[in-house]
């Protein structure tokens, strides 16, 4: 059993600010309000600022004049319908939410860990923790309550399981080797931010593509040392009463839908790469060049292709789906998790709008690059701030969306008049996004993790969680943070087609 430790007043602090905090909804509601406020007082203050890159003056714009009234009630509906990141969330989802109630994602996961040797299990947990964020909230539900029975049946510590899984899943929240639904929702809530100084950038959900493929394995590594070199040994031999469960293998009708999968995908993967690899392939653009292909501006529709059609050919060949309406009502289902982000994304989308109408935004962004231009910090300086700010505030709010609704429109601005890409700055937040995950108590699944624990462990609380956590989170700041300052050093693209820098044209 774990003994017992003592809280920190720190932790009771933090717990008690967040429960004060309101719904994301209500936050951005207040925030749009504000915003309001604040043009209409900035506009009889006289604020402004020179564009940097076209010289022009910058001066507010009061959402409590005439125009303003009648510009808020006449877009509302666009505001929301036209905002970037609800589309694409709700194609991927439905692509999604075929392979998850088809059950392949659940025989993907259960397959790897079951064919893993016992040597190199913590890796295999933890590389599939990051992974399964492809499919939303898959490993909360599934596989760190699995990586418990798996330890637990391997005569490990089963809270060692769980630990090591959970830091994948939610310490590694933002690596990946697949795009996943966090990607193009980032991306979107981007190129909104970006449009603040440059209309015409776009910024991709493969835009940190490369980086998170590096940061999996790089997640991996980091967390299966720090489960074995000082999670397990503090937990010491499990001597609970919970007898440890049998992990039943796959089915022959699983296997068979597994086989169906791996056909559809090979034959998918085959007829993009007939249509990508000839240079007049139909896949190619006009000018030949493939980051500017449908296959990556179009990646959403092929993420709901593959997903789709993998969970159709699984679903099917191993008997859960008998005909298309047990698909539909599966994207239906998937579908339903989205009701509560469907509400704080039309919050979210007036917001981000009386942000960008106000010219707030630019002003910000303009004086705050004076400022730290002033200071000459430099680049790393700068971004381990800007990780450090972000790790604070995801402590006391947990929607990824959410924070990044708030904090793109001021740094992404900000970032781009110092030079640097909406893209970078993308990665950075990414960065300290995910790196507190595991220890706060705001995150949305930390009760459930909770309730994991307990079934080992009946005395287990928020000081148990954050004690076995804490490890792991500082581990993955120290190590994420040096990989983007190597990788920044290097000058490496981030992804396709996206770079480190922007160039303000004067």
């Amino acid at each position: 059993m774990i003994k017992k430790i003592r809280n920190f007043n720190f932790l009771g602090w933090v717990e008690k600010a967040g429960n004060k905090l309101p719904h994301p909804a209500t936050l951005f509601l207040s925030m749009a309000l504000l915003a309001i406020l604040f043009s209409w007082i900035a506009d009889a203050l006289n604020w402004e600022a020179i564009h940097p890159a076209t010289q022009e003056i910058i001066k507010p714009f009061s959402l409590l004049s005439r125009e303003g009234i009648h510009r808020i009630l006449e877009e509302m509906v666009t505001n929301f319908t036209g905002f970037a990141p609800l589309g694409i969330v709700i194609v991927a989802m439905l692509g999604i939410g075929i392979a998850e109630s088809s059950g392949l994602i659940g025989a993907v996961i259960r397959l790897l860990v079951m064919k893993s040797p016992k040597r190199i299990i913590t890796f295999v947990l933890v590389f599939a923790g990051v992974l399964s964020n492809t499919a939303s909230d898959i490993g909360y539900v599934l596989l760190i309550p699995l990586a418990g029975a798996i330890f637990h049946s391997f005569g490990r510590h089963p809270i060692a399981g769980m630990a090591a899984a959970f830091a994948g899943v939610s310490g590694g929240f933002s690596a990946n080797l697949l795009l996943g639904t966090i990607d193009p929702l980032l991306a979107g809530l981007s190129t909104e931010a970006a449009h603040i100084i440059d209309d015409s950038y776009q910024v991709m959900p493969t835009a940190n593509y490369y980086f998170m493929v590096v940061s999996t394995f790089m997640i991996a590594t980091i967390g299966t040392w720090v489960t074995e070199r000082f999670v397990e040994p503090r937990l010491s031999t499990y001597t609970g009463n919970v007898v440890p469960e049998v992990i039943e293998r796959l089915s022959s009708k699983e296997r068979k839908g597994l086989r169906n999968a791996l056909i559809f995908f090979a034959v998918f993967a085959a007829i993009i790469a007939a249509g990508l690899i000839p240079a007049n392939g139909l896949l190619r653009p006009l000018d030949g060049n493939i980051l500017h292909s449908p296959v990556l501006h179009a990646v959403i529709a092929f993420l709901f292709l593959g997903a789709g059609g993998m969970g159709i050919a699984y679903g099917f060949g191993c008997g859960v789906y008998k005909n298309d309406a047990d698909v539909m009502k599966g994207m239906a289902t998937a579908l339903k998790g989205l009701a509560g982000y469907i509400v704080l994304v039309f919050f979210a989308a007036q917001f981000v709008a009386y942000f960008k109408w106000s010219n707030l935004g630019v002003i910000l962004a303009v004086k705050g690059a004076d400022i730290l231009a002033a200071a000459e910090i430099g680049a790393i300086p700068l971004m381990i701030l800007f990780i450090l700010l972000a790790a604070f505030i995801n402590m006391l709010m947990g929607s990824a969306s959410a924070k990044w609704a708030i904090l793109a429109p001021v740094f992404i601005p900000m970032f781009m008049l110092l030079g640097y890409s909406p893209d970078l700055s993308q990665a950075i937040f990414r960065i300290g996004d995910s790196v507190t995950n595991i220890v706060s108590p705001m995150m949305s699944f930390f009760a459930l993790i909770i309730a994991y624990f307990q079934k080992y462990d009946g005395k287990a609380g928020i000081g148990t969680i954050i004690s076995t956590m804490l490890p792991y989170s500082i581990a993955f700041f120290l190590a994420w943070t040096l990989l983007i300052i190597i990788w920044f050093t290097l000058g490496l693209p981030l992804g396709p087609g996206a770079g480190l820098f922007y160039e303000v044209v004067h």
